[in-house]
C-alpha cells in the first residue's frame, strides 16, 4: 500500500509542477523577466553615483571578473522554461510526499474536500506566514544573508505547521494561547533584513510581483491539496479493493 500511496503523492506532485509553470507564466515570469532588465541595465549606471575611491574598486573587480568564467544560465524561452518545469515539478513532488506524510501520520481519512483543507494549511505555513517576513522578492533587489533567511524561514515554517497542529487537536484556552504564540514567535524575533533596503526594479513593480507570487502560491497549494486528495483516495480504493480480493 505505501508503494502505490507514494506514487500517487510523487504524480500529484509533478501534476502541480507543470500546473504552477503556467500559472507563474500568467504573471510572476513576466515581471521577473521585467526586473531583470533593471538588473541587467542597472550594474553600469550604479557605480556612477559613488565616490571615486568606489568607482576604482568597482572598475578594478570588473576587470577580475572578465578573467573568470561567465555563471551559466539558462536562456530565455523554451530552455528557460524547460529548467523551470523540471524544478517546480520537483520541488511540487517533495510538497506532496511531506503533506502525505502528515496525513498518514495524523491517520485521517483524505479525500477531494480534505486535500483542499491540507492545501489551505500548506499555503498558510510555506507561503503566507514566512511571506509576512520574507516577501517575494525580485532579482536586483538586496537581501540578508542567505543562511540566516533559510534558518529563519524553516523555524517560521515549523512553528506556524506546530501552531496549526496544536489549534486542530487542543481547544483548550491555554493551548490555544501557546499555538498563538508559537505561531508569532518568529515574527517577533524578526526576519533577517539587509544593511540597507535598495532594489533596482521600481517600488511599484516589487509591490506587483509579491501579490502575484502569493496569489499564484495560494493557487497552486489548492490545486496541489485537491489533486493529492483525489488521487491519494484513488489509491487507497484501488489498494483496499485488491487486499479484498485477494483475501
Amino acid at each position: 500500500m505505501l508503494i502505490r500511496v507514494l506514487l500517487a503523492a510523487i504524480l500529484a506532485g509533478v501534476g502541480a509542477g507543470v500546473f504552477a509553470t503556467a500559472a507563474q507564466s500568467l504573471r510572476v515570469t513576466p515581471l521577473i523577466l521585467e526586473a531583470e532588465t533593471y538588473e541587467n541595465a542597472g550594474g553600469a549606471g550604479h557605480a556612477h553615483g559613488h565616490d571615486r575611491g568606489a568607482a576604482d574598486a568597482t572598475q578594478s573587480a570588473a576587470q577580475t571578473a572578465e578573467t573568470e568564467e561567465e555563471e551559466w544560465a539558462p536562456a530565455d524561452g523554451l530552455e528557460r522554461t524547460f529548467f523551470t518545469l523540471m524544478a517546480n515539478a520537483v520541488v511540487g513532488a517533495g510538497f506532496a510526499l511531506v503533506v502525505t506524510a502528515a496525513i498518514l501520520l495524523t491517520g485521517q481519512t483524505v479525500t477531494l474536500t480534505s486535500g483542499l483543507v491540507w492545501g489551505l494549511a500548506g499555503f498558510v505555513v510555506f507561503v503566507l506566514a514566512p511571506g509576512f517576513g520574507l516577501p517575494p522578492e525580485l532579482p536586483g533587489t538586496e537581501a540578508a544573508d542567505l543562511a540566516l533567511r533559510q534558518t529563519w524561514w524553516l523555524a517560521t515554517v515549523l512553528a506556524t505547521a506546530g501552531g496549526l497542529a496544536i489549534l486542530y487537536y487542543r481547544r483548550q484556552p491555554m493551548w490555544i494561547a501557546a499555538a498563538l504564540v508559537l505561531i508569532a514567535a518568529p515574527h517577533l524575533y524578526g526576519a533577517p533584513q539587509p544593511a540597507e533596503h535598495e532594489a533596482l526594479a521600481p517600488a511599484h513593480l516589487a509591490v506587483e510581483f509579491a501579490i502575484a507570487s502569493i496569489a499564484t502560491g495560494f493557487v497552486y497549494w489548492l490545486f496541489l491539496g485537491g489533486l493529492l486528495g483525489f488521487v491519494l483516495d484513488r489509491a487507497m480504493r484501488a489498494e483496499a479493493g485488491h487486499t479484498e480480493a485477494v483475501a
